[in-house]
């Protein structure tokens, strides 16, 4: 897992919780990384988990919800970091679409050692779309977030329903009907 997914996540703790709490989580924590994360890096993707569950246990905010509202956060982060990936959309289906086929090709240019998750994207009518996730990872909340983020990003209003394929996580759709 990239390293900037590891470090937003932090600036995203601080400026909810406190330094006080990344403090505790960082120096508490066993992680193979020691806690040292650069943007560029590469990290095992268990020790987001162990952040996640840390903060979890010192806010009384279930792991799911972290997960999603981090999504939510992460892609206000996107806006700035993809511009150019938003400006060639005038809708949240329109980037969805979009960016199944940017997300299997360019990044892997960019990336082409990371483990990304899978997504195909249908749409039956036009106010109804059907996302279907698959990743060994797990993070389908923190995709539910960015979802949602990306529907508030165009001024767009949803019902977005995740429902579990696996027992597992791994793989999960979203239906996601504009209101």
């Amino acid at each position: 897992m990239k390293g900037l997914v590891f470090t937003e996540f932090l600036e995203m703790v601080e400026e909810r919780f406190g330094y006080d709490i990344v403090d505790q989580i960082l120096t508490t924590s066993d992680l193979p990384s020691g806690g040292i994360y650069a943007a560029v890096g590469t990290y095992n993707h268990s020790e987001m988990i162990t952040l996640v569950e840390q903060v979890s246990q010192r806010t009384n905010q279930s792991v799911p919800e972290l997960l999603r509202s981090y999504g939510q956060y992460m892609f206000n982060i996107f806006t700035r970091s993809y511009r150019q990936l938003l400006d060639r959309s005038d809708s949240a289906f329109s980037l969805f679409h979009f960016i199944q086929e940017y997300h299997s090709v360019e990044v892997r240019k960019l990336y082409p050692d990371a483990e990304l998750p899978h997504f195909s994207v249908e749409q039956p009518a036009p106010d109804h779309l059907t996302m279907h996730y698959t990743s060994e990872r797990k993070l389908s909340d923190f995709a539910h977030g960015l979802i949602e983020g990306c529907l508030e990003h165009f001024g767009e209003q949803a019902t977005v329903t995740k429902t579990d394929l696996t027992d597992d996580g791994s793989q999960v759709l979203f239906d996601i009907v504009k209101r």
